[in-house]
């Protein structure tokens, strides 16, 4: 059990530049107080739950969220190097897993689908971040290295090393690149990427209709055919495009 609040720390350390000290860890990071709360009173709780007693342990869950502000369901497993960044309003319901090295922003939830009894809340295999915001929902399985963009909706299985942006959660692949956790910055826009392949192919199709009634028009004046001079249909460097596409 020392071993694993010793882990627990170092990821704190390795992934939080604001960390400095340790006393600071343990005073001041809900994320790090929530999980050993709940690792301390796992195995009570989870014996109690399974003797169909849940009150205690719905309590000790209830005291844990009014003093972090996360909810762990005591039936939920953790494994270690677990780290809840900031923390505000994480949920993590009753049969979800959580494996090593995994990093959880602020707002995630890890939710259940339906009504039915036994699995029915996400399996986070190992090394994976979820931005702040997403959902995860269902009995569904998010492969190793995997990133969630924040505020993505995920009711998919997800393999491994991808990222995944949006709503519903689109997976985009990116294979032999190795992302570092904290870099926000490098997922992608997947609604941009699609916005802009419209664009260019409604700019090529407005080209051709364009061509077609100058050669038309060449013709029925009996003129020489000289389609080069043909301009673009569209301008895809407005301003209001170029803004929305995050282009420069």
């Amino acid at each position: 059990m020392l071993s694993t609040f010793r882990s627990d720390v170092e990821i704190i350390r390795e992934r939080d530049p604001a960390a400095r000290g340790i006393l600071e860890i343990f005073l001041c990071y809900p994320g790090f107080q929530s999980i050993v709360m709940h690792r301390l009173t796992h195995k009570l709780t989870h014996k109690l739950w399974l003797l169909k007693l849940p009150l205690i342990p719905r309590l000790l869950s209830h005291i844990n969220r009014l003093f972090t502000g996360i909810e762990i369901h005591p039936g939920a497993k953790i494994g270690k190097k677990v780290f809840i960044d900031h923390g505000m309003g994480v949920v993590i319901g009753e049969t979800a897993e959580i494996g090593n090295n995994c990093l959880l922003y602020q707002g995630v939830t890890l939710g259940g689908t339906g009504k039915s009894h036994g699995k029915r809340h996400p399996t986070l295999m190992e090394n994976v971040v979820v931005g702040a915001g997403a959902k995860v929902l269902g009995s569904i399985i998010i492969g190793s290295n995997t990133r969630i963009g924040a505020g993505s909706v995920v009711v998919r299985n997800v393999e491994e090393n991808s990222t995944v942006v949006g709503i519903p959660g689109r997976v985009v692949h990116q294979s032999g690149v190795k992302v570092n956790p904290l870099a926000h910055s490098a997922l992608p826009d997947a609604e941009a990427n699609v916005i802009k392949n419209l664009m260019d192919r409604i700019d090529q199709l407005e080209n051709q209709i364009l061509k077609l009634q100058k050669t038309l028009q060449c013709l029925v004046n009996s003129e020489s055919i000289d389609i080069s001079k043909v301009g673009d249909a569209q301008n895809l460097k407005d301003k209001e495009i170029i803004e929305f596409l995050g282009e420069n």
